[in-house]
């Protein structure tokens, strides 16, 4: 990883593992790590594993069964498969010993498009007339905001399609998110995205599947809701990632009901 003076970020690195700082509070209570920061230890501890130039870090599944606490936190890697053209790992992160999440990444060898053509959709998601970011933030867009794109979350407080894009902060102080890591972080939000509606935020992940084509170009990364299905208090929602070059992933998330902890933006 390059090392930058970075401001902020989810955690700093310690002899024995990752320490959370504040910015990785979660929305749901003060005490909770947030989940782009949970997805952000773990890609980054797969990617600096397991990553190579000729392999594309293709689906990244991140299982978040257990609320990730305030605490020093620890990620474990093993290789389930180094193939020729396919290779699988899998994490565990584990805080006090017990563990919180589980994952599994794919690698697929990059190699040559086959012949012929196939079907895309003709609606592409389409980022921002910003200027490309220099520090970490995040516009927020909607079908039903009359402007489209804002940088008020509370703006954006309606029943229409959600959309983000931005830059993610560091996982780990003093170090520049790779972009796999980067797409990791923005990918949990495909719960934001797809269960975002007048009230705000009543759902809580369980996990996270991202599966990317390529990597991003540039460090802005925007990320747009497919789909919200729900019954009796259990969601499914999915998402597209996308750069100013075009979509290069999907995300898809399962959910349950937390009315209780009802997120809002005021």
């Amino acid at each position: 990883m390059t090392e930058v003076d970075a401001s902020s970020a989810f955690f700093a690195a310690t002899d024995t593992g990752f320490e959370p700082l504040h910015f990785a509070q979660s929305r749901w209570a003060p005490n909770m790590i947030t989940g782009p920061a949970t997805c952000g230890i773990v890609a980054r501890e797969l990617e600096n594993a397991f990553g190579t130039a000729d392999f594309v870090p293709a689906r990244l599944t991140v299982d978040l069964f257990r609320a990730g606490m305030m605490s020093e936190t620890t990620v474990t890697t093993t290789s389930v498969r180094d193939g020729r053209r396919i290779k699988v790992a899998d994490a565990s992160v584990l805080q006090g010993g017990v563990e919180i999440a589980r994952a599994t990444l794919v690698l697929l060898r990059t190699s040559e498009e086959p012949p012929g053509e196939v079907w895309v959709p003709d609606d592409r998601p389409i980022p921002p007339n910003a200027e490309p970011s220099t520090e970490p933030g995040f516009w927020w867009g909607s079908d039903d905001h009359p402007d489209g794109w804002t940088q008020s979350m509370r703006a954006q407080h309606n029943a229409g399609r959600k959309r983000m894009w931005g830059r993610q902060i560091g996982v780990v102080s003093g170090e520049e998110p790779s972009q796999f890591v980067r797409c990791a972080m923005a990918a949990e939000s495909t719960s934001l995205m797809s269960n975002w509606g007048t009230l705000g935020v009543g759902f809580i992940n369980a996990d996270m599947t991202m599966a990317l084509a390529r990597l991003p170009i540039g460090p802005d990364i925007g990320l747009e809701a497919d789909n919200h299905i729900s019954t009796a208090g259990v969601a499914v929602g999915s998402a597209t990632l996308f750069d100013r070059h075009g979509s290069f992933g999907s995300c898809v998330i399962t959910a349950v009901a937390n009315p209780q902890a009802q997120v809002t933006f005021g």
